[in-house]
């Protein structure tokens, strides 16, 4: 076997390989930065970039590009049709240009943002059978120049490239709705009571702070956004007459009202891909001392998101006005919540949620 052939049989292998790693995720940046690896590796580029799309104004937009400029071309916006990726984008052909500089349809615009010279480059466009999703481009060839073979691999690359943020598209939207629905649903609970209106989403990014704030990762704080927006969904279960009385709760009503988190989780475990998501909202009652409900769970027993969302919720509690009492201010709440760290709630979480 020849040279040439063991060149492109490694090229082979590693298209297989990249190919994998680009559909092995459905998070839809994380496709797109390892089709941009994948690219650039391939055709042993400088720098790349993947230009998509906006359904919504008909623009597109770098959404990734690597190399020491990458940060800057990223930010970068097209008209329909502009430079050398809006004009593959919209026709949905390849372009090789051996000296960008002198094609007419090269956009300056990104080289001077960016302060990155091209000086060639392969466009392939990234398309399904249905649509045009953008284009992919690789900048400056190392070695030589941009040839036959390296255009082929990466028109290979496009096609599951494409295939890869389809599905990572059509992935998104399912998740977006899926939290839309949580969220309809938390605020259906607060149709039921006027004086909670804004809780869940206030209680949700004071959460999602405190959980940034605490190093948490992007499935945990996914799981304690769920669990937020859901916390009280278990007050559908509590009579009008306990849920909307306008002064204290008696004994017999407190108790049942303190089975909303009960109830809550009830509900839920009917759905399966909630079982990460229950136990941040049945505990966000329990306390640090073990004296809250609906478990009497202690320290780190209860469960990081439980404790995380009791701060942000007793802070929300406090600085909203109530039937029996009026808000407090932000700085008496905050006072509240030191005085009691350590007893009612985490003193990690009070203290990320104060420098948060």
């Amino acid at each position: 076997m020849n040279e040439v052939s063991d060149n492109k049989l490694v090229q082979l292998n590693t298209l297989m390989e990249l190919t994998a790693l680009v559909n092995s995720t459905l998070d839809t940046h994380e496709v797109r930065k390892r089709a941009i690896e994948a690219a650039t590796w391939l055709v042993n580029a400088e720098a790349g970039s993947l230009i998509l799309k906006d359904k919504e104004n008909n623009e597109l937009f770098f959404e990734v590009a690597l190399g020491d400029k990458g940060e800057k071309v990223k930010e970068m916006r097209l008209k329909k049709g502009e430079g050398i990726a809006g004009w593959v984008a919209e026709k949905g052909e390849t372009v090789v240009v051996h000296d960008v500089q002198s094609d007419p349809r090269f956009f300056r615009g990104a080289d001077d943002r960016s302060e990155f010279f091209t000086r060639d480059m392969i466009c392939v466009p990234v398309k399904t059978k249905e649509e045009i999703l953008g284009a992919l481009q690789t900048i400056n060839k190392k070695a030589g120049s941009f040839d036959d073979e390296d255009t082929e691999i990466l028109c290979a690359l496009a096609n599951q490239v494409a295939g890869a943020i389809e599905n990572a598209n059509l992935y998104q939207e399912l998740k977006d709705t899926f939290y839309g629905t949580a969220q309809a649903l938390a605020e259906t609970i607060e149709k039921r009571d006027p004086y909670t209106g804004g809780h869940t989403k206030r209680v949700m990014n004071y959460s999602l702070a405190i959980g940034r704030m605490l190093g948490l990762n992007r499935t945990e704080l996914e799981n304690l956004k769920l669990s937020a927006i859901l916390h009280d969904i278990g007050k559908i279960g509590i009579r009008d007459n306990v849920l909307l009385k306008d002064g204290k709760l008696e004994a017999g009503e407190i108790e049942a009202m303190n089975l909303h988190p009960k109830y809550g989780s009830e509900i839920l475990s009917h759905v399966k891909q909630l079982k990460d998501v229950i136990p941040g909202m049945r505990g966000h009652h329990e306390k640090y001392d073990g004296t809250g409900y609906p478990d009497g769970l202690k320290d780190n027993e209860i469960p990081l998101a439980a404790r995380i969302i009791a701060v942000a919720d007793t802070f929300d509690a406090m600085t909203t006005d109530r039937p029996y009492r009026k808000a407090r201010t932000a700085d008496d709440a905050f006072d509240e919540l030191k005085k009691h760290a350590g007893r009612q709630f985490d003193p990690l979480a009070v203290d990320a949620f104060l420098k948060a």
